[in-house]
């Protein structure tokens, strides 16, 4: 019986701790508005990319240099001089996807170099491929301008109260004149105060 008892306070006590850990879980908004923190989040994200793509794709110069072709981009890597670690990759990858979906632009992958290296090395090596229609060294198109920036932040406090300032930098440069065709910034400030909850 003492045996009995046992076993069934433990099942107990499992359900129990199952049911004290459990959350409900529920689909949110992807483009809502994110006011959990003042540090760098979805909103920002989304915010910077609609406007670098829209400075971009309506600079007077761009309309006329896209108006007929689809130059070629590679993007490098955004430089984060922020104190947070924020994924700025995922900031380029949203520009890179809305200027694609655009129509305008034609993008070279730098990140996977590597990869299509060694696809094409087996194409050739392998014996596994024909011949007559194996991809061929020596055919790519090379990018002819090049997207790169920065990300800055400062952070003030005072009181309980923390206000964080943010600005973006893109810069678009031609690879052959060595010119910037067009540079966009994006600025957001966030303010934060604590509050104290009243027993």
């Amino acid at each position: 019986m003492m045996k009995f008892m046992n076993i069934f306070a433990v099942i107990l006590a499992g359900l129990l701790l199952t049911a004290c850990s459990s959350q409900k879980i529920q689909y949110g908004d992807a483009t809502a508005v994110e006011t959990t923190t003042t540090g760098f989040g979805s909103t920002d994200l989304q915010s910077i990319a609609a406007k670098m793509v829209d400075d971009l794709i309506s600079f007077p110069p761009i309309v006329q240099m896209t108006a007929n072709r689809r130059p070629v981009v590679f993007v490098d890597k955004i430089k984060n001089k922020t104190t947070e670690h924020i994924d700025t990759e995922s900031i380029t990858d949203t520009i890179q996807t809305k200027l694609l979906q655009s129509g305008k632009f034609r993008f070279v992958d730098m990140t996977a170099v590597k990869a299509i290296q060694e696809q094409m090395q087996f194409q050739m090596d392998s014996g596994m491929v024909d011949p007559n229609k194996a991809a061929a060294f020596g055919k790519q198109t090379g990018a002819e301008f090049m997207l790169y920036g920065n990300m800055s932040s400062i952070t003030k406090r005072n009181n309980g109260v923390q206000d964080v300032y943010y600005k973006f930098t893109l810069k678009m440069v031609n690879l052959e004149s060595g010119i910037m065709e067009w540079a966009g910034e994006k600025e957001i400030r966030k303010t934060g105060e604590k509050t104290f909850m009243s027993m």
